[in-house]
């Protein structure tokens, strides 16, 4: 009899402590207006490397390092991708980043989906959504956004790194605005 209060026992701390890691992490997003930090993209192999800044809801800018002086803009209803000689304009809602970069979103899949802890440091949630399959990662100390891996529009296999991560910093009013076309 002991040993199945004990299991009972250990078996509700257990779901108490998932839970508690999710609220933690969604309390974390809800506190967080935007995000600037440096990240690592790996596309089929391809890495690049530079900084972006995030302000929710959908808005992002990232400046590339070392690659024709390339940049990825959403203003929230559009994405586009621009180098010296491309420019590439999207519907923001037909990439995987209108997922990832709609906060309240985010919000409700982490409430109805299961968390895997992966290496003690990491809390993962896998996102299926309109054909996506998005995994989003967590630093289990901070519980921050620290990356995410997906299939893009075109096939390819995404996985991004965050690193250096301020949160809730004060950023230019026209950061998010869309470059023209050359």
């Amino acid at each position: 009899m002991l040993r199945l209060y004990l299991i009972i026992i250990f078996f509700v701390l257990t779901l108490n402590s998932n839970a508690d890691v999710k609220e933690k992490i969604v309390q974390n997003l809800m506190n967080t207006k935007n995000l600037d930090f440096k990240f690592e993209q790996n596309i089929n192999g391809k890495i690049e490397n530079g900084n972006c800044t995030i302000k929710y809801p959908k808005k992002i800018f990232c400046e590339y390092a070392r690659s024709n002086n390339k940049i990825l803009v959403s203003n929230g209803k559009s994405l586009v991708i621009k180098t010296i000689s491309s420019y590439y304009r999207y519907p923001l809602d037909k990439t995987p980043l209108n997922i990832i970069l709609d906060k309240e979103f985010l919000i409700k899949k982490i409430y109805s989906s299961n968390e895997r802890k992966i290496d003690q440091n990491l809390i993962n949630f896998t996102i299926l959504e309109n054909n996506y399959e998005i995994n989003v990662f967590f630093d289990y100390r901070t519980f921050d956004l620290i990356g995410w891996q997906n299939i893009d529009m075109y096939q390819n296999f995404n996985i991004t790194f965050l690193s250096s991560i301020r949160k809730n910093i004060a950023l230019p009013e026209n950061i998010f605005k869309l470059p023209v076309q050359n």
